[in-house]
């Protein structure tokens, strides 16, 4: 008996295989990246200040730019990836003051080292982030909805409890407590690169970009991220824990607000009640800018880094060069219009090269 072997299958060019296996060329592959858009617009923007403004390019210039992109860019980061899961946070500004604020209190009130502080700060942040991802997933309200909510409750209470507590709309000073000077060197401290004095959010700003990247193109949570945004309901049906990961990116949004409140306090010693309100809308722009969809999905971590650093650029070109500081919401808007035409022909493209 004779058998007979099964035809070759052919994997090469206009091959009906696994197109994972196909090669593609660099020019699609540069086209499907979200963050293109916003790495022309932040070229563009460079190149511009560097005309119009002649202190734009001195090192001492650079190192204002990138502690102005790393404030933002600290939360723009999980809030991006909170985007691409398809969910906002409308309370991440307030949350940061809230943070800055419980550790301040707590520490003075309690005449606690302000190490304590911090870290109790941690737990009641990475609470209100849960609270905000379990409120989502048991209503089924809209994240819209829920963080407003958060919002104007963490406003509230942010004014509330520290007149209640201190009497004023301002926390007391911290800086002769034992401690601030160990937790200012994590969160507040300076560096130097060469001639470049820089702060050490660049250098946890960074770190952010690099574990989300990470998350997002080498781990299974990162897939969870991308299905669940796409499509909720379809990747339940194929088994993605779709609670837990909303809820794992609302804590990520809490982390990092942590992480910028504990900024704000060890580098001014005390902390104003009111801060933080509007800075949200701020994280999302950039975030939008670096190429997430407001409809979830689709983005990048390194996208809403260079969002930030965009916004880091103009605001302090616009000062470099001498204009009047009024029109910088004009130019925010203006950017974030831009960028989103960009992207969403960026997007076209790529799809048209498939």
């Amino acid at each position: 008996m004779s058998s007979t072997a099964p035809p070759p299958v052919d994997l090469g060019k206009g091959s009906a295989g696994d197109e994972r296996l196909l090669a593609v060329s660099p020019l699609r592959k540069l086209l499907g990246r979200p963050e293109l858009g916003s790495v022309v617009g932040a070229v563009a923007v460079f190149v511009f200040f560097s005309v119009v403004a002649d202190d734009f390019l001195q090192t001492s210039s650079l190192s204002t730019v990138l502690y102005a992109a790393s404030t933002i860019g600290i939360m723009a980061v999980p809030v991006a990836l909170l985007m691409i899961g398809g969910e906002f946070d409308l309370s991440a500004g307030v949350l940061v003051t809230t943070s800055a604020l419980v550790s301040s209190m707590f520490s003075y009130q309690m005449t606690a080292n302000v190490w304590v502080g911090v870290f109790v700060s941690l737990l009641v942040t990475l609470a209100v982030g849960a609270f905000n991802g379990m409120l989502l997933t048991l209503t089924k309200l809209p994240s819209f909805i829920i963080t407003l909510g958060t919002f104007l409750m963490l406003t509230g209470l942010n004014l509330g409890f520290t007149k209640l507590i201190t009497g004023r709309v301002s926390t007391d000073s911290i800086s002769d407590m034992q401690g601030f000077d160990s937790a200012k060197k994590l969160f507040a401290s300076e560096f130097v690169i060469g001639d470049v004095t820089l702060k050490v959010t660049v250098l946890w700003w960074f770190a952010l970009v690099a574990v989300a990247t990470w998350i997002l193109l080498r781990t299974r949570f990162g897939n969870w991220i991308y299905a669940v945004g796409g499509n909720a309901d379809a990747a339940r049906a194929v088994g993605v824990p779709v609670v837990r990961t909303r809820i794992g990116l609302y804590l990520g949004v809490a982390f990092a607000a942590w992480i910028s409140g504990q900024h704000l306090l060890f580098s001014y010693d005390v902390v104003q009640s009111g801060e933080g309100v509007g800075n949200e809308l701020i994280y999302i722009i950039a975030a939008v800018i670096g190429g997430c969809l407001i409809t979830g999905g689709y983005g990048s971590a390194i996208g809403s880094a260079v969002g930030a650093l965009i916004f880091g650029m103009t605001s302090k070109g616009i000062v470099y060069a001498e204009w009047n500081p009024d029109w910088f919401k004009f130019f925010l808007g203006a950017m974030l219009l831009l960028a989103a035409l960009l992207n969403a022909w960026v997007r076209k493209r790529a799809e048209a090269t498939r």
